[in-house]
């Protein structure tokens, strides 16, 4: 019985024996057998951020190395389903130099739809359609920017079906994007405001020609002037506004503004910072914001300020050709819109300085005198009426003061007003009684007066 029993505890033993290394052979082992080259080197683990329900996916421990063992070598192709071939080749310095290789962003934390190899399937249509599929990946981190490019005139375009409109890989690029805002400060970094325009460039050719060869963009390729506009400066960087639309022109002249009113900028050229001010004054500026306050979405056709500087080909003012400070040129913009301008015309713009004793001394001496002129005249057209008013309250007091005299009544028989029937006369009789009564005599004592005074006003002696 004794050895039956060690017989069955021997056998239980060697059974824990090997469930023990069973466990721990699937423990250390790959979760697929065609898995097990990628993992030969250490792994980092990865933490994916929670999606949209809230829970957190399983860590993903594909390193950017494993990665790289397929896709860093060049000729790495598919075929799409229209049979265009579609490069998968990354390369390797690309990732490493970019924002995110810099920052120790691993490729699984925007394609993080390959947890195991082979990949799941993929299919598009060609490969444009391959760049809006893996172009979803960017908004996993980057929620705000997309949520701003919704509301952009590109979202709106490609909602219309303009396939070409540009999403976020086609300006940032994929694997070699670069840092554009500088972390301690959060200003744009001056090779940033280099890239910027060439980047608009590869959709927008065309305006940047034409944006080259303008001041600010002369001044930004040829200087590196960085304080010069650039593309997004003016039109934003992922919530794009219609630059076709009313609303847009309206609100262009404050576009302007953000660096044309500020001295900092503006005095170290020389450029006068009350050009807001200046406009906003005159007929067209105070349409404009009319315009602006109570119906945004209408049409305006008053001239704004790139009516007459132009947009994207804005010349220096002392041009030769397009300046505005050159009188002919002058007068071929305002001849835009005023086809009967004289030559003389254009002598009414101050240029967007208010007058001053160097600039335009005329119009400030004439304007001045009226300062002073004005208010003298309304004050002593002002001064006049109060006196004359003063004059007529004072004659109005004296006269009050001179009622208790004409109310005295003269002297009579008392007995006749107060029964007048008594004098066969009635209440139209001779015979009335015309003595002061009591409230007249208290008139009297009011007003300082004797007897004497109040028989002398009656003509008679009192009773």
């Amino acid at each position: 019985m004794i050895d039956g029993m060690n017989r069955r505890i021997h056998y239980l033993v060697f059974l824990l024996m090997i469930a023990g290394l069973l466990i721990i052979g699937l423990a250390i082992s790959p979760t697929t057998s065609n898995a097990a080259p990628l993992f030969q080197q250490p792994v980092p683990t990865v933490v994916v951020p929670e999606n949209e329900a809230g829970s957190t996916e399983d860590p993903l421990t594909i390193s950017d190395k494993a990665c790289l063992e397929c896709h860093g070598k060049p000729g790495l192709e598919m075929t799409l389903d229209n049979g265009e071939t579609w490069d998968l080749y990354v390369n390797p310095e690309d990732h490493t130099s970019s924002v995110h290789g810099e920052s120790g962003y691993a490729c699984v934390q925007c394609h993080r739809s390959v947890g195991s190899y082979p990949h799941a399937p993929f299919s598009a249509a060609d490969s444009r359609d391959a760049t809006f599929q893996l172009n979803t990946a960017c908004q996993y981190c980057h929620t705000h920017q997309a949520e701003l490019n919704q509301d952009g005139v590109h979202a709106e375009a490609l909602e219309d079906g303009k396939r070409e409109a540009a999403v976020c890989v086609d300006c940032h690029s994929a694997h070699s994007v670069q840092r554009i805002f500088d972390p301690q400060t959060g200003e744009i970094l001056p090779e940033a405001r280099l890239w910027i325009p060439q980047t608009c460039a590869k959709c927008h050719s065309a305006i940047y020609e034409k944006y080259h060869d303008s001041v600010h963009g002369a001044a930004l390729t040829d200087e590196e002037n960085p304080d010069v506009p650039t593309c997004i400066d003016c039109h934003g960087v992922h919530n794009i506004a219609d630059p076709t639309t009313a609303e847009f022109r309206l609100k262009s002249p404050d576009i302007c503004a953000k660096c044309h009113t500020d001295p900092e900028i503006m005095n170290k050229y020389g450029i006068s910072t009350e050009v807001l001010d200046t406009y906003v004054a005159d007929f067209h500026g105070t349409t404009q914001v009319l315009f602006e306050q109570e119906t945004p979405e209408q049409q305006f056709n008053k001239p704004v300020c790139y009516d007459c500087h132009g947009v994207h080909d804005i010349a220096r003012t002392d041009d030769p050709q397009k300046g505005l400070l050159v009188r002919e040129n002058l007068l071929v913009r305002c001849q835009v819109c005023h086809p009967d301008a004289t030559v003389n015309f254009p002598d009414a713009w101050l240029s967007h300085y208010i007058p001053s004793a160097e600039k335009y001394p005329i119009v400030y001496y004439v304007d001045l005198f009226y300062k002073f002129l004005i208010p003298t005249l309304i004050g002593g057209m002002g001064l006049l009426v109060v006196l004359d008013f003063s004059k007529k309250l004072r004659d109005r007091l004296e006269t009050q003061k001179r009622i208790p005299f004409l109310m005295v009544k003269p002297a009579g028989d008392e007995t006749a007003e107060s029964d007048p029937e008594s004098t066969g006369k009635g209440k139209t009789g001779k015979g009335v009684d015309h003595s002061p009564t009591e409230a007249d005599e208290e008139i009297a004592v009011d007003a300082n007066l004797t007897d004497a005074d109040v028989t002398d006003a009656n003509g008679e002696e009192s009773a």
